[in-house]
C-alpha cells in the first residue's frame, strides 16, 4: 500500500522535546505511549491545533505543514477528523445540528441529506431531536463520529476515545466504534496508552515514549517480540534485569544476581533481559533440565480473579533496584504451595526471555 500520511516533527515544550517521525498507510494505525508521552500534543500538531517548531506533515499528497516552505494550513483545511476524548459535543444543539456541523460544502438540500446519510449509518435516527445531556456515551461517541464522517475526511484522530468510561460501556464502544471504523477507507491514528485496545482495535503500533517516536511495528509483532524497554513495559512485561554480556553467551542479570542462557545471540545495543510474569514457572527437578534456574524467596502471594500471583526476588539479588523483585503469575489450577518467606526455585526457558535496548 502507497504512504497515505507522512509526520515529521520537533516541537519544544519547556523542558520537554517533541520528535516525532513515522507514515501510515490506509490502516488504524495506533500511537501507544504512557500518559505525558506526548501522543495527544502529536495528534494537535497534526490537526493544525498546535504548530510544530518545525518539520513538514503530508497527507494524501496534499502539504499541511512544512517549516522550510512556510506552509501551515489552517485545521479547516486539513480535511482531518479530530474526535477529542470528550466528544466536544456542542451541549445546546440538538443530534442533527451537532452533525450538520460538520458539514462545510454543498447546496441546503445537499448538506440535509449528508447529515441524513450520516444519522443513518451511525444508528442514530430517532434521536435527532435530542440533545447531548439526554444521550448516552455510545449515542454521544456515535454523535461525534457522524459529525466528524460529515465533512468527509481524508483521516480521523480518535484521542483516548474510551478513556473516561467504565469497563462494561468501553466494551460496547469499542465494538460500536470497530465497525464504523471498518466503513472508513482512509488512514485512522489511534491514541492509547492501554495496551488490550491497541491489540484488538489496530494493525499497527508506533510507540511514543518521553516525547521521541520509535519505528513502526504491527501490533502482533510488538506483543510478540518487542525490542526496546519501553515496548515491553507497554505491552504488559513486569519482570526486567540490567545485564552484562559474558565472554561464553551468557547475560548476567545484575538486578536478579543469575546467569542466563538466551535463545538468540545478544548484540552489543541490548541493555535489559524481560520475562513475562506467566512464563516464569516452578523449577521441578529431575522434570526439568537445570538450565537458567534462579533460587529466590517468596515476598509476596496474592490471589487474582484467576491466577495466584507470586513475588519474588532472587536470594543473590542485591536487592536494592526497581528490577529486583520477580513477579510469577500461575493460573489457580496450577498453584503451588508457597508461603512468604519461603526459599523456592524457578525457571525460564531461554526461548521466552526478552532482548531489550
Amino acid at each position: 500500500m502507497a504512504v497515505a500520511l507522512s509526520v515529521w516533527i520537533k516541537k519544544k515544550l519547556g523542558n520537554f522535546n517533541l520528535d516525532i517521525s513515522f507514515e501510515a498507510e490506509h490502516e488504524i494505525l495506533a500511537l501507544l505511549g504512557a500518559s505525558g508521552c506526548g501522543k495527544s500534543m502529536t495528534l494537535k500538531c497534526i490537526a493544525g491545533i498546535e504548530t510544530p517548531d518545525e518539520g513538514r506533515i503530508i497527507l494524501d499528497g496534499k502539504v499541511l505543514f512544512d517549516s522550510r516552505k512556510k506552509i501551515n494550513l489552517p485545521p479547516q483545511k486539513r480535511k482531518v477528523g479530530y474526535l477529542f476524548q470528550n466528544y466536544a459535543l456542542f451541549p445546546h444543539m440538538t443530534v442533527w445540528q451537532n452533525v450538520a456541523a460538520g458539514v462545510r460544502t454543498g447546496r441546503k438540500q445537499q448538506r440535509k441529506q449528508m447529515v441524513a446519510e450520516r444519522i443513518k449509518a451511525l444508528y442514530l435516527e430517532g434521536l435527532e431531536e435530542k440533545y447531548p445531556f439526554q444521550l448516552s456515551g455510545g449515542q454521544q461517541q456515535r454523535v461525534a463520529l457522524a459529525r466528524i464522517l460529515a465533512n468527509e475526511p481524508d483521516m480521523i484522530m480518535l484521542d483516548e476515545p474510551f478513556s473516561a468510561l467504565d469497563s462494561y460501556l468501553k466494551w460496547q464502544l469499542e465494538q460500536e466504534l470497530t465497525d464504523t471504523l471498518s466503513s472508513f477507507h482512509g488512514t485512522t491514528l489511534f491514541v492509547s496508552h492501554d495496551r488490550d485496545e491497541v491489540f484488538r482495535i489496530c494493525e499497527k503500533v508506533v510507540i511514543i515514549d518521553t516525547g521521541l517516536s520509535q519505528p513502526k511495528t504491527s501490533v502482533s509483532d510488538l506483543f510478540d517480540h518487542p525490542t526496546t524497554l519501553s515496548g515491553a513495559i507497554l505491552t504488559g512485561c513486569k519482570n526486567y534485569s540490567r545485564i552484562q554480556i559474558r565472554p561464553d553467551g551468557y547475560i548476567e542479570a545484575l538486578d536478579w544476581g543469575v546467569a542466563l542462557r538466551c535463545e538468540d545471540p545478544v548484540s552489543e545495543d541490548i541493555r535489559y533481559a524481560g520475562v513475562r510474569a506467566h512464563y516464569i514457572v516452578p523449577f521441578e527437578p529431575p522434570k526439568s533440565g537445570g538450565e537458567n534456574v534462579l533460587h529466590c524467596r517468596v515476598l509476596r502471594v496474592t490471589q487474582d480473579l484467576f491466577s495466584t500471583i507470586y513475588m519474588l526476588r532472587g536470594t543473590q539479588s542485591p536487592g536494592d533496584s526497581d528490577f529486583s523483585d520477580i513477579r510469577m503469575e500461575l493460573p489457580k489450577e496450577d498453584a503451588v504451595p508457597w508461603q512468604v518467606g519461603d526459599t523456592v526455585s524457578i525457571q525460564i526457558d531461554r526461548a521466552n526471555i526478552l532482548l531489550l535496548k
